[in-house]
């Protein structure tokens, strides 16, 4: 007879075998597309711990100078993918403004490294945000394209799980070189042409290994569906909470302003992108399972702490607030893409809209934040964006009170 033992190691294996059963159904072409983006991030977290320093430090420029270039390349990254996404839905192309949006990414970051003002990094970045326009809306249509029924939330949770393992093997690589040779201008710099190296692979990836999707272009007069409005006016307050949410470049510096060295950052950013490692594919599971709303209310509840552990001003809170950072960052888009998979008609155009929206609201958010801190103070930036982003978490609970009780 088998006994209770038994029947635990049983379960156990069951258990495993689920899992894997799990991964198994992940279509190839998604597994590559997160290998693809792996190896981009790593290149962008490269130089996303650095690049405020590299500008108010080693460029001498105010804090204002990187608003405007957070506003700039949050806006470029984020409102342009409203046009690819109607190109893909209207035309039916798809790989190739992923391909091109992977090289311009992969060309332009090394290029930063040259820069000796904050207009040319502006530019630059800009440059670099544009190819994640290009290849954003038409990626995320791949991959909702490639998913199996019922599973889009699992599909995108595995898809950022490698995503966001990129990044923190770029924090991690920049965290060494700055360890090992220092936080001088030349290194720096030297960090910027690096990237190239992880930006080819990802390009040679996606060109060679990923399969296009058959998608037809409209022979008729092209239009966004009922369903298609409702779920873009379900979006607004996710825009209004990237209003008011800090962008990384503040946290960067903030966290340099309670006396965190700057070879420790890159660290700061492994908290953020271990934390969206380790939970993205939960929440993918979570959204399946729970819905999106309440995956929604947890991220926004992460967003108002991070904040508040900002406005308190100890570095032991600031490296806390950067694991509530990652959790609203990786549940919140996870959700927000897994629901226009799962809902919308046209997912290319929304897709679009998302991010533009994202564009329009981070760009000014960015700008207003580093207005504030400039001439107000950051406690003062802080207290604008903690309050903002309060009054929204109340008025989505409100809203959403039926679905949280179900």
């Amino acid at each position: 007879m088998k006994n209770k033992f038994d029947d635990l190691e049983e379960s156990k294996n069951l258990n495993v075998q689920c899992q894997m059963s799990n991964v198994q159904k992940i279509d190839p072409n998604v597994i590559v597309l997160g290998w693809v983006s792996f190896f981009t991030d790593m290149a962008s977290a490269m130089i996303n711990p650095i690049l405020p320093i590299f500008v108010v430090v080693t460029l001498h420029e105010g804090v204002d100078k990187l608003g405007i270039i957070v506003a700039i390349a949050t806006f470029i990254s984020y409102a342009l993918r409203l046009l690819s996404g109607y190109i893909s839905d209207k035309y039916g192309i798809v790989k190739p403004l992923v391909v091109s949006g992977y090289a311009l990414s992969a060309l332009s970051k090394p290029l930063i490294g040259f820069s000796h003002s904050y207009k040319s990094v502006a530019a630059l970045k800009g440059l670099e945000r544009l190819g994640k326009a290009l290849r954003s809306a038409p990626k995320d249509l791949m991959i909702a394209s490639y998913s199996k029924k019922k599973a889009s939330g699992k599909t995108f949770g595995f898809h950022k799980t490698l995503d966001i393992a990129g990044e923190m093997s770029g924090t991690i690589i920049v965290f060494l070189l700055l360890y090992y040779f220092g936080e001088e201008e030349k290194i720096l710099r030297s960090i910027f042409l690096a990237t190239i190296i992880p930006g080819l692979i990802g390009l040679f990836l996606v060109i060679f290994f990923v399969k296009d999707i058959k998608k037809e272009p409209k022979q008729t007069k092209f239009k966004l569906t009922q369903k298609d409005k409702k779920a873009i006016k379900r979006l607004f307050f996710y825009f209004g909470f990237i209003f008011f949410m800090f962008n990384e470049a503040f946290f960067t510096m903030q966290a340099k302003s309670v006396g965190i060295a700057v070879m420790l950052i890159p660290v700061l950013f492994m908290v953020s992108t271990g934390t969206q490692t380790v939970t993205s594919y939960i929440f993918g599971i979570w959204i399946d399972r729970f819905g999106v709303n309440k995956v929604m209310a947890l991220g926004y509840i992460s967003a108002i702490l991070a904040l508040l552990l900002l406005w308190l001003q100890k570095p032991i809170f600031t490296w806390i607030s950067y694991a509530f950072l990652g959790l609203f960052t990786v549940s919140t888009l996870n959700a927000n893409r897994a629901f226009i998979a799962s809902f919308c008609d046209n997912k290319g155009s929304v897709y679009g809209v998302f991010y533009a929206g994202v564009a329009l609201f981070g760009a000014l958010g960015a700008y207003i934040c580093g207005l504030i801190w400039e001439h107000f103070g950051m406690n003062n930036a802080i207290i604008f964006s903690l309050c903002g982003a309060l009054f929204l978490l109340i008025l989505f609970l409100g809203k959403n009170y039926g679905s949280f009780r179900s």
